[in-house]
């Protein structure tokens, strides 16, 4: 493999959250101040995002709209965040907003911490649920906090998350 920084090689999707921990302010500030600084179309900076702490009101909104299976497994999260994108353009303002989550995810890394990013939601319910203006169009919750123990979780999710980790070659995402 060849040189790639570590807050890369080494960043996870666990579903397997500690139920206990929690994350602090100055951590939830720091994942946030990161998203901030990540690039934008002309520094529009699209994305919005409503933060839940574990069983805060928040929390509870953001959980009822992701599915039940998702739900199982996103209850031991110490924060669920949703990211939203506003502006004109849906397709730009969608891709600022990954930006913004992936740079989010690199400081989680650093911060020693895991994301999950959930993309099957019931936006139409997270809008309502969190009471969102028109313009602003949910498109992904991220379950952020400690690892847990995997075997916490059913045998299905248990054997792919104690799975090896396995990417498709470099060869095979070039278009030719």
């Amino acid at each position: 493999m060849t040189d790639l920084t570590p807050l890369l090689a080494f960043r996870w999707s666990p579903r397997a959250f500690d139920p206990d921990a929690e994350l602090t302010a100055e951590e939830v500030a720091a994942l946030l101040e990161a998203a901030r600084w990540a690039p934008s179309a002309g520094n529009a900076q699209p994305w919005r995002f409503a933060v839940g702490h574990r069983q805060d009101e928040t929390w509870k909104r953001i959980m009822v709209g992701l599915p039940e299976g998702d739900q199982g497994w996103a209850r031991h999260a110490a924060v669920l965040l949703l990211a939203a994108h506003a502006g004109g353009e849906p397709e730009r303002s969608a891709y600022d907003l990954g930006q913004a989550v992936a740079h989010l995810t690199v400081q989680a890394t650093a911060l020693g911490l895991h994301v999950r990013q959930l993309t099957r939601l019931d936006r139409a319910r997270l809008a309502t649920e969190l009471d969102l203006p028109g313009d602003v169009r949910p498109l992904v919750v991220a379950a952020i906090g400690r690892l847990g123990d995997p075997a916490t979780l059913p045998a299905d999710l248990y054997a792919r998350e104690t799975g090896l980790r396995r990417r498709r070659p470099l060869a095979a995402l070039l278009l030719r």
